[in-house]
């Protein structure tokens, strides 16, 4: 499958056509299985629908390279389940990442104020040669694109410490293609695979203006090394 692109389809679907171990790292942020719905009322597809998300792991673990890392952003109410996923797929949590917020996101027995993601193995992947701590600030994307969009800020980071220059990033449930823009802006290729027609076609177009400034930055430090 050619690197480079945002997929409109399944992403079980679609990781099942992916050739075995070509994938260096993927970082994604899947539904919570929570039916969440945003200030504006505006939802997730699949998110109180675990049979849409869960089975998305094992396709995800075969397309993956041997000794590889997933980083995996999660909630708390429906962990069980995910990690139970992760596990049948053959991944195991070998770390954790928690960004501290300095807003309430949300109220229940406590006032939420964090997010975060699991570091999954694929086999005995390198350490990190400079790991990232693992408590980070929160940067607030504003949820303009999509209900539960991820910073680039925030994304970025985990692109250069889980993988290197040149390596193909994945995210199966990319949304407004955040993870993507982050591997261009980082010199990696990207895959995204996402649900919602609505939701690729901003991808692509955020993808494009990634693309251009990435170009016009790397004529800019041809320009300053002659």
């Amino acid at each position: 499958m050619q690197n480079n692109q945002i997929i409109h389809g399944d992403a079980a679907a679609v990781l099942k056509t992916i050739e075995e171990g070509s994938i260096d790292l993927v970082i994604t942020d899947p539904p919570y299985l929570v039916n969440y719905k945003d200030r504006q009322g505006r939802s997730l597809q699949n998110d109180n629908n675990p049979g849409g998300v869960l089975p998305v792991f094992e396709p995800m673990a075969r397309a993956m390279k041997q000794n590889s890392y997933a980083i995996c952003f999660s909630g708390w109410s429906a962990l069980p389940q995910f990690t139970q996923a992760w596990e049948a797929a053959g991944l195991k949590i070998v770390s954790e990442i928690v960004w501290s917020k300095k807003y309430t996101s949300r109220r229940g027995f406590t006032q939420y104020r964090h997010e975060s993601a699991y570091v999954l193995a694929k086999g005995n992947p390198a350490k990190p040669v400079r790991p990232m701590s693992s408590v980070q600030g929160w940067v607030y994307s504003g949820n303009k694109r999509h209900p539960t969009e991820k910073a680039v800020e925030i994304l970025a980071p985990l692109v250069r410490c889980f993988s290197r220059p040149g390596d193909l990033v994945c995210d199966p449930f990319s949304g407004s293609g955040s993870t993507s823009v982050a591997a261009v802006l980082n010199g990696r290729d990207y895959l995204g695979i996402e649900l919602e027609k609505a939701h690729c076609d901003t991808a692509r177009a955020r993808l494009a203006g990634a693309q251009r400034y990435r170009s016009e930055q790397a004529t800019q430090n041809q320009k300053v090394a002659a």
